[in-house]
């Protein structure tokens, strides 16, 4: 026990101390917050730009009116021009107007012919935005042909928004799906990253180690399933100390952007203001109440733990899977010929994931979240939807089941690839060491 220890801290110091470490370390949460900035910027900037579109109306579609929509917040508005087309398309750029807008007579049942120029393509949403004005100025008039009041119609359509509930034995707590897919998606996209980021390292690592043959003087001390035990939990004390370290830089940056750029934070509170203080006020009250129901809803502290136990679990079981492929490779390519099929789970267990976040409770999420190699994955995509318990004690059973099977298979294989040298390794010859009677 001593020794696995003595190589755990060696695997852990030896690649805490590296420069690429606190690099990757400090650099990763300032690229994702710079991103994150820039989105903010580019979509305040975004909104501030005020998109100027004439109308011909030749057909009077409109009737000089223009139908208002409160949902559009695209800063697009609209003016009548009264001019030949011909004449208006060699100047409207240089008035100022985006693009132009043709109406000719059409036929209100089957409307044909109306055409939007434009020096440069128009984008797919500002066009959306204005086939949404032509439909309700087409529904319009197609009501007023009918002898319905577009006002009375208003009044009486309706926009009804369902509540869910979910029933428990102790009572019920209101559901909010679109917390519940968020949290799902982060927290099985976070898994499949640590599998592959982590795995690959503890392949690479003992590739190193038997390329510059360092592991026949450490062989020679210590039983090969010792030093692959060590190396694959020091690297993986290397994964826990980095995710905690970006965790905390990425809340202290959250609170750090706005004092070094507060011309950022005033710009985005003049659009607030613009855009009516009231409003987003509300706006951002109801988006906290939702999070907070849709939170409530979750089982966060059996979501902790499942993350925890599914991160070491599935961690352990693909990097002892990992560490025999880089025990009989000796470069790079030799390990990505034999690499594929232990990838292929992880892959397939993000593609059940984005299947079980829609249906969490179909067949095959089931399945995805029982069967070993992708229930690290998929189970915790579920939990936050719920669980049965007979489901969840089962899928870590089989997980810690396959995890030992896996530790133990790749300890005869490493125990032989190792030690091998200039003969290349393949499946056939790994499951030959791993069932061989010694």
């Amino acid at each position: 026990m001593n020794k696995i220890w003595l190589i755990i801290q060696r695997e852990y110091l030896t690649r805490v101390k590296k420069k690429s470490f606190l690099l990757t370390t400090i650099l990763v949460p300032i690229v994702i917050i710079g991103f994150y900035s820039a989105i903010i910027a580019i979509a305040v900037n975004d909104s501030s730009e005020q998109q100027k579109i004439a109308i011909i109306d030749k057909g009077n579609l409109f009737q000089g009116q223009i139908p208002q929509d409160t949902d559009d917040k695209s800063g697009m508005s609209y003016e009548f021009i009264n001019e030949p087309k011909e004449t208006f398309q060699k100047k409207y750029d240089k008035e100022g107007y985006t693009a132009y807008l043709y109406i000719p007579e059409v036929d209100l049942k089957d409307p044909k012919g109306i055409e939007l120029h434009s020096r440069s393509t128009v984008s797919i949403y500002a066009k959306s935005r204005i086939e949404r004005t032509l439909d309700k100025a087409i529904e319009r008039r197609r009501l007023i042909n009918e002898n319905i009041d577009p006002k009375r119609y208003e009044a009486i359509k309706s926009d009804v928004k369902v509540d869910s509930q979910i029933d428990s034995e102790t009572g019920g707590k209101k559901s909010v799906e679109g917390v519940a897919y968020g949290v799902a998606f982060a927290a099985g996209i976070l898994i499949y990253m640590v599998l592959l980021i982590y795995g690959t390292m503890v392949m690479r690592g003992v590739m190193e180690e038997k390329t510059n043959r360092i592991s026949e003087v450490i062989v020679s001390s210590v039983k090969p399933f010792q030093l692959m035990l060590g190396k694959i939990v020091g690297i993986g004390a290397v994964g826990i100390t980095q995710f905690i370290i970006w965790i905390v830089l990425i809340g202290l940056l959250q609170f750090v952007i706005p004092l070094i750029f507060p011309s950022l934070a005033g710009h985005m509170q003049d659009q607030i203001a613009q855009n009516g203080v009231a409003a987003q006020a509300a706006t951002k009250e109801n988006m906290l109440r939702t999070i907070t129901e849709g939170m409530n809803a979750i089982p966060v502290g059996l979501l902790i733990f499942a993350f925890i136990f599914y991160f070491l679990g599935g961690y352990l079981m693909y990097a002892s899977l990992f560490a025999a492929i880089g025990s009989v490779s000796e470069d790079q390519q030799d390990a990505q010929q034999l690499i594929f099929p232990v990838m292929m789970p992880i892959i397939l267990g993000f593609v059940i994931l984005m299947r079980a976040i829609q249906n969490p409770n179909s067949g095959l999420a089931l399945f995805g979240s029982l069967f070993p190699l992708t229930s690290p994955i998929v189970m915790i995509g579920r939990i936050p939807f719920g669980v049965p318990w007979q489901q969840l004690l089962l899928s870590m059973a089989l997980l810690v089941g396959f995890f030992l099977f896996c530790t133990w298979l790749a300890g005869k294989i490493y125990r032989t690839g190792i030690l091998m040298y200039g003969k290349k390794g393949n499946w056939k010859e790994m499951m030959k060491w791993a069932f061989r009677k010694s």
